[in-house]
């Protein structure tokens, strides 16, 4: 049976792909350190899993509403308003299985085929390709480590069309830990109210910010409020990435769009997932500033071990659990033509997981994660350190 042509044109997530494969690696018995996967390595609060184990036992187990509980929902609605003074009524609030599947949602809510979806590069790897499945076109806005990886309005103004529907802002951004300042944002909110382009704001790492402060961009105005879907979600901020809880709080015909799709595609989010969520709002907040300062602490003997390796170049992130050096010298000094075939030899080699940066828009970087142990990140990067220097000294 032949394969349909929207499925063709996308590409596996690279991620995911480094993740198994580095699995099958240390099924073999391999020694395999991976710096791959997107997700904590805490284990969830007990309090949230006791939450979900009581759920159980009291029979909530059934089907919900398609765009999840009232108690759920009502919990964002007061982590809005306590976070960023932003307001929200139920019908303005979508829960879905994941932020993966609300942004597919949304996508699908709102692209007609041919309209252009803005999106800063680097970028997580899915933003494209689900925008592809919605027959969206994605127009990717170059940056690098010149523009810290951040987009502004003059950036923007180059990429527009008279097909530009919306703009995708991620901070603290996957893969490169930035984020916007104040100041930035509202350059780009009046910005973009004038031109009336939609924001879809990614705030999946927002609990993770090591320098500044992360500041919703919805919240400039009532207007930008409106004009803005924030999609966030449990997964990084309460160690919940397989309970598969995300959100999107906007506009209430777009929210009910997202809401009829899902009744004919999952139906509702795991029953018992949703109650661990309203229990992980729920808690006392003192468990986001330990979880934060763990990161915070891992991030900077990260960074310091990456700099011993001799011919990268790396912006410290600000957020976030990523570091996105770039590799291109180091690869060429190594005798690679590109940074995928130094990846591949570094996983081959010294069995060291990370993903090139190519799924990501920039072929010329690595994302290394750190949401694992400093002595397992400090030995991950000395073997990626001796590799390059196996190969370089003396050259």
């Amino acid at each position: 049976m032949q394969i349909s042509e929207r499925i063709r044109n996308v590409t596996p997530s690279q991620t995911l792909a480094i993740t198994a494969k580095s699995r099958e690696l240390k099924a073999e018995g391999l020694d395999v350190i991976g710096l791959g996967a997107g997700e904590p390595d805490f284990t969830t609060p007990d309090e949230i899993i006791e939450k979900a184990h009581s759920a159980l036992k009291e029979g909530k187990t059934k089907y919900t509403a398609a765009a999840g509980i009232p108690e759920l929902k009502n919990e964002i609605i007061s982590k809005m308003d306590r976070d960023h003074s932003l307001l929200y009524d139920p019908s303005e609030i979508f829960v879905g299985t994941g932020a993966k599947h609300v942004l597919y949602n949304l996508f699908q809510a709102t692209l007609d085929k041919g309209d252009e979806v803005l999106v800063p590069a680097p970028y997580w790897v899915s933003y494209t390709e689900q925008i592809k499945l919605a027959e969206g076109s994605p127009v990717i806005m170059e940056t690098d480590e010149s523009t810290s990886f951040k987009v502004t309005p003059e950036i923007v103004d180059q990429y527009i069309t008279g097909k530009t529907k919306m703009l995708l802002l991620n901070s603290p951004s996957n893969p490169t830990g930035m984020i916007y300042t104040k100041e930035e944002l509202e350059m780009l909110a009046e910005y973009l109210l004038e031109k009336d382009i939609v924001v879809v704001a990614d705030e999946i790492y927002e609990t993770l910010v090591y320098e500044g402060e992360h500041i919703s961009i919805a919240s400039f105005s009532e207007q930008m409020k409106e004009n803005t879907l924030v999609v966030n979600g449990v997964s990084k901020s309460h160690a919940m990435t397989g309970w598969r809880i995300g959100y999107c709080c906007g506009n209430r015909e777009v929210i009910k769009a997202m809401s009829d799709l899902s009744s004919h595609s999952t139906s509702n989010p795991a029953t018992p997932s949703q109650w661990a969520a309203v229990a992980a709002y729920q808690m006392d907040e003192s468990f986001l500033k330990s979880y934060n300062r763990t990161f915070h602490e891992r991030r900077d003997a990260a960074y310091d071990k990456l700099m011993e390796i001799p011919y990268i170049e790396c912006i410290k992130p600000q957020g976030a659990f990523y570091l996105f050096p770039n590799f291109r010298t180091c690869s060429e000094k190594c005798g690679f033509e590109t940074v995928d075939e130094f990846a591949a030899a570094v996983l081959e080699e010294v069995y060291v997981a990370v993903v090139p940066g190519s799924g990501f828009g920039s072929p010329d970087n690595i994302r290394l994660s750190y949401s694992l142990s400093i002595e397992e990140m400090t030995e991950a990067l000395e073997r990626i350190k001796q590799f390059v220097l196996s190969r370089t000294e003396g050259a």
